[in-house]
């Protein structure tokens, strides 16, 4: 998950250009849209469970400003998938805090401590009624195996499990931050993502990744049931070819560890994003997990064909965007109850469309030209939310899918 920076990725299953569409398949793809795109029908009844539909929210979504949480919740999205920076919030060791820096930490367990960026996002969600999942990755240099390398796992298992249980503690169903703030909707966290696609070196710099991130998994787990026993947790998303990177961490030791698998399934066509699924789904029978949902924590087309280079092989047009979120929404809303899906996440909210990443265009909405758009899909995704979720608005909630 990143906004910055592209990925070293390759489709699992089709690494043949996106160029390659003929030109009839770009009519039926323009076809689809424009009835995707056409007045929506009354609100229906709700098809598929609370939180099921969501985005990641990062990059330029501050969390002091209301106007695009409003618009998320009028949107529909009733899950967010936001980056936990573990070295944002602990980035010093007790002796190592620059003195103008101070003031804004305090002591918890003896650690430098500023939840404060954090409080702000879970607030906003809180406010109107959105579930949050923290992806909790990055260590903090002064508690890595290697200092120098921002991706490099924790030195002590231990001190990733005793992070988490600070996270449960402040923001759980007991947590410090409803009992400070008492005029919020009280919206506890309940799951918890554990890292952010180890299976690449680019955020697990230890390869192979899974004797190391499964006893990071394990104090983790540990922590998070021990604070709060009805809490999910939820596997780091695993791209490529995340059935294989799967096995791994059971033959590692992983099962009964986590509570729901994940899967970022980049891919150049809709109908692949169920073949990862139905892969994984394999995987988990074979080692006795046939009963665990998988979440789609991640799922993409960058709207980048004329933008950006495309290392990754999935950049589309605005229009091949729309096109494909429709697709797979529908694909994924009808195999849900067969293939256990238990949360589609669309990466993500909003983008800036000025950097060399795919996943610059990616955004429902875009910043552009200093300007804030909404993107084609951003249509489609509103009229899914309103077809799955039935957008009735219960008491005390923000108004949704307006």
């Amino acid at each position: 998950m990143t906004a910055s920076g592209s990925r070293n990725r390759i489709d699992p299953l089709d690494r043949t250009s996106i160029l390659s569409d003929p030109m009839v398949h770009r009519l039926a793809l323009l076809l689809a849209v424009l009835a995707v795109l056409a007045p929506p029908a009354s609100a229906a009844e709700r098809r598929v469970p609370q939180g099921w539909l969501g985005v990641t929210v990062d990059g330029p979504v501050s969390p002091y400003k209301p106007g695009e949480w409003d618009r998320m919740a009028r949107t529909g999205v009733e899950t967010v998938r936001v980056e936990l920076r573990w070295n944002d919030i602990q980035p010093y060791s007790r002796e190592h805090v620059p003195p103008e820096e101070r003031e804004r930490f305090h002591d918890l367990d003896g650690v430098p401590t500023d939840f404060s960026r954090f409080d702000a996002i879970v607030a906003a969600a809180s406010g109107r009624r959105i579930a949050v999942l923290p992806v909790v990755h990055l260590a903090p240099s002064w508690l890595t195996l290697n200092p120098h390398d921002p991706a490099s796992p924790p030195s002590d298992p231990a001190s990733l499990g005793r992070f988490f249980s600070q996270l449960v503690r402040r923001y759980g169903p007991d947590g410090s931050l409803w009992q400070e703030r008492p005029q919020l909707p009280r919206v506890p966290i309940r799951t918890w993502q554990v890292w952010n696609e180890p299976n690449l070196a680019g955020y697990w710099a230890e390869q192979p990744f899974a004797p190391s991130y499964v006893a990071a998994l394990r104090a983790a787990a540990g922590s998070v049931r021990a604070a709060d026993p009805g809490a999910t947790i939820v596997l780091a998303g695993l791209p490529g070819k995340s059935w294989v990177a799967l096995r791994k961490v059971y033959d590692a030791g992983g099962r009964g560890l986590f509570d729901a698998v994940a899967v970022h399934p980049y891919t150049r066509r809709p109908r692949n994003v169920l073949r990862i699924i139905r892969y994984v789904r394999r995987a988990m029978r074979a080692n006795g997990d046939g009963s665990l949902p998988i979440w789609v924590t991640e799922l993409s087309w960058p709207a980048s064909r004329r933008n950006a280079s495309d290392p990754i092989g999935i950049g589309v047009t605005e229009l091949g965007q729309a096109a494909r979120l429709h697709a797979a929404l529908r694909i994924l809303a009808a195999a849900r109850e067969r293939l256990g899906i238990g949360r589609v996440l669309w990466y993500t909210w909003l983008s800036k469309e000025d950097g060399d990443s795919v996943f610059d265009w990616s955004g429902l909405r875009r910043v552009r030209d200093g300007r804030r758009v909404a993107a084609p899909a951003m249509r489609v995704f509103r009229r899914w939310a309103r077809k799955l979720e039935g957008c009735r608005k219960a008491p005390g909630d923000a108004a949704r899918c307006a």
